[in-house]
């Protein structure tokens, strides 16, 4: 078999690095070589197809060390079983991509994941090589994000934390049964371990120590884990559930959603895609909605629904069609937890509401030029110019929001 280049090799577990979510940046603390003494630089707004808050748009050389795997997950592109395509980077490779990338402006960090080779350790020792090279003899101070194995030594993931501003653990399913089932050789308990001391370690570094001084920073950006949406019969309602219990248990900065897509093997099966990425979508929704909106999974997936959420509109906006009794809301009197539910408002636009209630009562302009979507909001609401009247409780109302038929192309 002839030889990859390196460009060849780069097409390839870039591309391959796409079924890895969780590439945000927010979070880290702020480093920059403008003191001349080293190299990049890392934004704490987010990276990856993020923007800055100057407008810019960062990014970071997002690709998987090697898509050589020693393990059969049965949701997994990459598995030992599959008939795909292989290549490894060695850690050399990886090391000048990055540097180079940077040097020419096209990254400001990155992100780094990778099959299993051999084992967990040699794997993640080749991957903390990476970043300590990184860091220590090219003095790069943007962004890292290491995906980290949970199988591996513990020494192992303690040099990548303190290397790495974001590490991330993959818990895979949303229940313990689907992981024995899709990827029987992972154990979830050993992956809970590992994310449980990650989360100790974090919080042993804000100490100080016995000698008065700051311990050295340990994944500044938090850790992340991810959640594969679709390969088992989970409903969101499970799905949703599980992110609560990661977050409150391990300190998560995120939870990344991944819908799993049979590759298809014809065109007449090419329209079964995009019901999986939709639906990740109103898992990223929901997420947000319970991160920042006091929203819980019983609200917003309830069970005569079947535990699923609404695929042809947002959460919020399916959780007030039904609950109209609920509405609509006096904006100059209800309480920041109830305008937090109105759709239409968002956490910003509530803060301001707020604010500028205090100085009188607030109109359907004030609201528009607070940057409330009042075409959303105004069913739900009633301010010092406007009353809803029966379109609160209109029957078409839903069909106000539903967005029309689209027909799927078969090319």
């Amino acid at each position: 078999m002839a030889r990859m280049t390196l460009q060849e090799k780069l097409a390839l577990l870039s591309d391959a690095a796409k079924y890895d979510a969780s590439c945000a940046s927010s979070g880290t603390t702020r480093r920059h070589s403008a003191d001349g003494k080293g190299l990049g630089s890392t934004e704490g707004s987010g990276i990856c197809h993020a923007y800055a808050p100057d407008g810019r748009c960062i990014s970071l050389l997002k690709i998987l060390m090697t898509n050589f795997c020693i393990y059969d997950c049965a949701y997994c592109i990459n598995r030992v079983s599959s008939n795909v395509e292989r290549a490894r980077f060695t850690p050399e490779e990886v090391v000048h991509l990055t540097i180079e990338f940077y040097r020419r402006n096209y990254i400001e960090g990155l992100f780094l994941s990778s099959g299993i080779i051999k084992s967990p350790d040699d794997t993640m020792s080749d991957m903390v090589q990476i970043a300590r090279t990184l860091r220590e003899e090219h003095h790069f101070r943007g962004y890292i994000h290491l995906k980290t194995i949970p199988d591996a030594a513990p020494e192992l993931i303690e040099e990548a934390g303190l290397l790495a501003d974001r590490l991330s653990m993959n818990i895979e399913m949303p229940t313990d049964a689907g992981i024995k089932t899709y990827a029987p050789e992972k154990n979830p308990d050993e992956i809970r371990r590992a994310m449980g001391n990650v989360r100790l370690r974090k919080e042993e570094a804000r100490n100080k120590t016995h000698t008065g001084r700051r311990a050295p920073k340990f994944a500044p950006a938090g850790q992340s884990t991810q959640l594969i949406v679709g390969a088992d019969g989970a409903n969101d309602a499970t799905i949703l559930k599980s992110s609560t219990r990661l977050y409150a248990s391990y300190k998560l900065k995120r939870v990344y959603y991944s819908a799993f897509s049979p590759i298809p093997d014809s065109t007449a099966s090419l329209p079964l895609i995009k019901p999986p990425l939709v639906r990740e979508h109103r898992l990223y929704q929901a997420d947000w909605l319970m991160r920042f909106y006091g929203f819980d999974a019983d609200e917003i997936t309830p069970e005569p629904d079947g535990g699923m959420l609404d695929l042809e509109i947002d959460p919020k906006l399916a959780w007030a069609l039904a609950h109209r009794e609920a509405f609509p809301v006096d904006v100059n009197r209800a309480s920041r937890e109830n305008l937090l539910r109105v759709p239409g408002f968002g956490t910003k636009s509530v803060g301001r509401i707020l604010s500028a209630r205090r100085s009188g009562a607030l109109g359907y302009g004030d609201l528009r030029r607070i940057g409330a979507l009042m075409n959303k909001a105004k069913p739900f609401i009633v301010a010092r110019d406007w009353t809803p009247g029966s379109l609160t409780d209109a029957a078409n109302l839903r069909a106000r929001f539903t967005p029309p038929p689209e027909q799927l192309s078969l090319l």
